[in-house]
């Protein structure tokens, strides 16, 4: 139930839990279903008991991005940096580096956060079960600093391997390319049958930049976030903690490509032309004229 009803599967894996309490693998049920019914701080819980149960650290990723949406990012960074790179299955990693590139994009630091994702994986031609986030960060990222014509082409590479769907590569890329998709509200789907046969297309869901959102109480501040985003020169030394970290945890050093073009500016949108209803006054020598408006200019 974990995917279609979280809090009805977390229900089920807490009920586990009173049974069977001692069990790692009812630990990490609860911590999942818990990260996916939003419950974050019960998932850090449960997931770093599984953690300890079990000896493994497959779920670091989702406890550095529990960590994000309960406003402390400074802590997802920690965990990036202390994680044994020696237990961490690839695909960890990946995930791992992921959350900690979103980290420092919330504390502003978005150049730090182009950086981090800068590892060999990224331009590799094998696919990988990770390629099509890992391609779609590093182009949500890239579109954060301004780079825009960048990020429209790992946008573009990450739809060409996103085979389950499981980014909106596609939609961000329509969108960076000015089309848009107009919905299909009763008004309109009214409008459309009587004026004729027409195909309004389905409105997409706004993107998600990135990963779990929640609100945050004042008591939970971590005073920890502003001392590392204020401190210039603390910061700077981070940002090259963190690529080396990067570069350790996945692979060699990053070779990644010479990517400096220009930023390319949107279409401006065409002006409607006014709409004028002239009505010649009545004489003896012609007869009255009605007025004809023109249509309205439709950007599609």
């Amino acid at each position: 139930m974990i995917d279609e009803d979280p809090a009805e599967a977390l229900a089920h894996a807490l009920a586990a839990r009173r049974l069977a309490s001692r069990i790692s693998a009812v630990r990490e049920a609860v911590g999942l279903a818990a990260y996916h019914a939003g419950e974050w701080q019960s998932a850090i819980a449960e997931l770093r008991t599984y953690h300890r149960m079990s000896g493994a650290q497959s779920h670091l990723a989702v406890i550095a991005d529990s960590e994000r949406a309960l406003g402390r990012p400074e802590r997802a960074i920690d965990l990036f940096r202390g994680a044994d790179q020696e237990k961490l299955d690839p695909a960890v990693a990946i995930e791992l580096l992921i959350v900690a590139a979103g980290a420092r994009g919330d504390l502003g630091q978005r150049d730090a956060a182009v950086a981090m994702l800068q590892v060999p994986e990224l331009t590799t031609d094998a696919v990988q079960p990770w390629t099509a986030r890992l391609r779609y960060a590093y182009a949500d990222a890239l579109l954060a600093v301004g780079r825009r014509a960048e990020a429209r082409e790992w946008f573009s590479r990450a739809a060409e391997v996103d085979t389950e769907a499981e980014t909106d590569a596609a939609e961000r890329l329509l969108e960076l390319d000015g089309v848009v998709i107009e919905g299909d509200d009763e008004d309109e789907v009214a409008e459309e049958l009587a004026a004729g046969p027409g195909a309004p297309g389905a409105v997409p869901a706004q993107p998600d930049a990135g990963s779990s959102a929640s609100t945050v109480d004042s008591d939970q501040h971590d005073p920890a976030a502003d001392d590392l985003a204020s401190d210039e020169p603390e910061a700077e030394a981070a940002v090259v903690a963190d690529s080396t970290a990067a570069q350790d945890l996945v692979a060699d050093p990053p070779h990644a490509d010479d990517e400096r073009n220009a930023d390319g500016d949107g279409v401006a949108g065409a002006a409607v032309p006014e709409t004028t209803a002239e009505a010649a006054e009545p004489s003896a020598d012609r007869r009255e004229s009605d007025g004809i408006e023109e249509p309205e200019a439709r950007q599609r």
